[in-house]
């Protein structure tokens, strides 16, 4: 099985996809979506619990990836565990041989939230960078993670130096994923300064973007989802097309072709709403796909 890890340290353009998760989610479930997504990816990403909604976690989701001959790349955050949870789950996680993970810090349990629960932030994101890293140090040898940490993609000013992401790349972070990112204008910058800044000689930067079946999902997502900005036209198509969910596959497929040619961009995470079809479309459609 090709991992993660050695398609990105081969400097090939990535292409990863998200396992959409429920509540009630089986084991047959996961399988199904890897058998749409399996060889259209270099891994399948499995998040942690997102904005509080609870579903299947993420170390089951990946051990029976693993077991189905797919490599997983789970997320891991500080919001539900402390430190001696965390470092279970790595455990855990190095155990099954799992080799690459996206750690962060997380979001806060929303107020008014269906699920009434505590944030815990026993850790920092650097903190649970640093913890995961260390285990390169511990016997037997070699038997590391490849860690990957989140950021916004932003517009950056004059005065930005991104410190924050600095000091996760010496806690032992090797490659960023960004946020869903729809407007180029902004991600053209965002990377022009991480090349100046000389930051993507330390992370190979992944850019995520989603498949939106609908004018009705767009707006969702632009309201709800963190830092997410969707420019009007995408909307636009979306309420105009006589088709809306093949306008979304071509909207993404567009987009993927503009966001691989933008210097210092090493690959792609594709999410949906819940249709896992979507992706190899948009796939396909891109010319992207290096694995067929």
């Amino acid at each position: 099985m090709r991992t993660f890890r050695e398609a990105v340290q081969d400097e090939k353009f990535t292409l990863t996809a998200e396992l959409t998760l429920q509540r009630g989610s089986t084991a047959d479930d996961v399988r199904r979506q890897a058998d749409v997504l399996g060889r259209y990816v270099d891994a399948i990403q499995v998040t942690d619990n997102p904005y509080a909604w609870v579903q299947m976690s993420a170390v089951s989701a990946a051990a029976i990836l693993l077991g189905h001959g797919i490599d997983p790349l789970p997320i891991l955050t500080c919001r539900d565990r402390n430190r001696i949870a965390v470092e279970s789950d790595l455990l855990g996680l190095r155990a099954l041989g799992v080799t690459s993970l996206i750690l962060t810090r997380g979001q806060k349990v929303p107020k008014k939230h269906a699920v009434q629960a505590g944030n815990v932030f026993d850790m920092t994101g650097g903190d649970l960078i640093a913890l995961a890293a260390s285990f390169e140090d511990e016997e037997p040898p070699a038997r590391g993670f490849f860690i990957g940490t989140g950021a916004r993609v932003i517009r950056p000013n004059r005065d930005w130096k991104a410190e924050s992401l600095s000091a996760r790349a010496a806690a032992g972070a090797r490659f960023l994923q960004t946020q869903l990112c729809f407007n180029l204008d902004i991600l053209r910058q965002y990377m022009q300064a991480m090349v100046e800044a000389k930051l993507t000689w330390r992370y190979s930067v992944i850019v995520s973007l989603a498949v939106l079946p609908s004018a009705l999902t767009a707006q969702w997502v632009k309201k709800n989802m963190t830092d997410t900005r969707i420019p009007k036209p995408i909307i636009q198509r979306l309420e105009q097309a006589a088709d809306p969910k093949q306008e979304g596959i071509r909207i993404c497929a567009e987009l993927m072709r503009e966001i691989s040619e933008i210097p210092g961009v090493s690959g792609i995470n594709l999410m949906t709403t819940g249709d896992a079809s979507a992706i190899p479309a948009a796939i396909e459609a891109s010319g992207l796909n290096r694995r067929s």
